[in-house]
C-alpha cells in the first residue's frame, strides 16, 4: 500500500508522487494512460499543462489505484498562466528539446559510422573474390563464422543509419516547432478559434436560445453554481489568450509578414493570391471571407489568408 498524491497545476499539469518500483502502480497507471516522464522521474498524464485537469483520467486512475488498497489524494490548482508566460515557456521548452535531438543526431551519426567501419572491417575479413564455403574443409567453420559476423555487422549498419535518419527528422522538426506555431496561416486559424470558442463560453453564461424560430426552440438558462465558475475561469482564460495573439497578428500586419485586407478592400472581378503563385477571381465579397472561381466549383477564403490583391482594372 502506497500514500499517493496526483497533483496538477497549469505550469506542470497532472501528475502523481509516491509511487515506487515494485508497488503495482505502473500498471495501473500505463492502462489509463499515463506515462512516465524519465527526465521528471514521474508518472503524469500527456497534453496536460496549461489545461484543466483531466477527471475523466484522473477520477478512473483514483479509482483503480484504491481499489488495489492505495491511498489517494489530490490537490488541484486551476490558476492559469497568462498566455504570454505559456509561450514564452513553449519556447523554451521548444529550444531545449531541439537542442537534445541535434546533440543525439550527432551521436547515432557516430555509432553509424562506427558500424559501418565495423561492417567493412567484417567483410574484409571474408575470403577474397566472394569465394564459396568449402564443406568438409578445415576451413569451413571459420568461413562460416566470417559470413555470419559480416551479416550481423551490415545489418547493424543498416540499423543505424536508420537511427540516424530518424533522429535527423525529429530533430528537424523540432528546429521549426516554433516557427511553424507563429505562421501567419496558424495563427490567424487560432484567432478565429478563439473567437468562436470567447461567444460558446458568453452565451453559457449569458443564457440562449436553441434552433430560434423552429418547433424545437428552446432557451438555456445561464450557467450556474460551480458549472458557471468553471465557465468563466475558462472565458476569461479565453480572452487572455485571444488578446495575445491578436497582439501577434498586429505585430505581422505591421511588418508586412501578414495581410489586412477587408470587404471594402475587396470588389468582384478582382484577383487575388492564397498563397501561391496564381491568381484567382473574385466572385462574391462577404463578410468574413471572399468566394473565389475554381476551375470546377467555388471556394470561399477567409481575408487572413489571403496574400494578394489585384484590381480588376490592373
Amino acid at each position: 500500500m502506497a500514500h499517493l498524491t496526483i497533483k496538477h497545476n497549469r505550469e506542470r499539469g497532472t501528475y502523481i508522487e509516491g509511487t515506487a518500483r515494485g508497488d503495482g502502480t505502473n500498471e495501473i497507471l500505463k492502462a489509463h494512460g499515463w506515462r512516465w516522464g524519465r527526465s521528471i522521474s514521474v508518472w503524469f498524464v500527456p497534453h496536460s499543462r496549461d489545461r484543466e485537469m483531466k477527471t475523466h483520467v484522473v477520477n478512473p486512475t483514483k479509482a483503480a489505484l484504491e481499489a488495489a488498497r492505495h491511498i489517494v489524494t489530490i490537490e488541484r490548482d486551476e490558476t492559469p498562466r497568462t498566455a504570454e508566460e505559456v509561450e514564452a515557456d513553449a519556447a523554451a521548452r521548444a529550444a531545449r528539446r531541439a537542442e537534445y535531438l541535434e546533440a543525439k543526431v550527432q551521436r547515432r551519426a557516430a555509432a553509424a559510422e562506427k558500424a559501418h567501419q565495423d561492417s567493412d572491417r567484417a567483410a574484409a575479413q571474408l575470403p577474397p573474390g566472394g569465394e564459396p564455403i568449402k564443406v568438409g574443409h578445415h576451413s569451413e567453420g571459420r568461413h562460416r563464422n566470417a559470413l555470419d559476423r559480416a551479416h550481423a555487422k551490415m545489418g547493424k549498419a543498416v540499423q543505424a543509419d536508420r537511427d540516424a535518419e530518424e533522429a535527423q527528422r525529429r530533430a528537424s522538426s523540432a528546429a521549426t516547432t516554433t516557427a511553424a506555431r507563429y505562421s501567419v496561416r496558424t495563427v490567424a486559424n487560432r484567432i478565429k478559434s478563439l473567437t468562436a470558442d470567447l461567444a460558446l463560453y458568453n452565451r453559457r453564461l449569458d443564457g440562449y436560445t436553441e434552433m430560434p424560430g423552429t418547433p424545437y426552440e428552446s432557451h438555456i438558462d445561464p450557467a450556474a453554481g460551480e458549472y458557471r465558475e468553471r465557465i468563466q475561469r475558462l472565458r476569461d482564460e479565453t480572452a487572455d489568450k485571444l488578446h495575445y495573439w491578436k497582439g501577434v497578428r498586429a505585430d505581422q500586419i505591421e511588418t508586412g509578414a501578414a495581410t489586412n485586407y477587408t470587404p471594402e478592400m475587396i470588389a468582384v472581378g478582382d484577383h487575388v493570391q492564397v498563397r501561391g503563385p496564381r491568381w484567382w477571381e473574385v466572385a462574391r465579397v462577404n463578410k468574413k471571407s471572399v468566394t473565389l472561381i475554381s476551375d470546377h466549383f467555388h471556394q470561399r477564403i477567409d481575408y487572413e489568408l489571403l496574400t494578394g490583391h489585384r484590381p480588376a482594372s490592373k
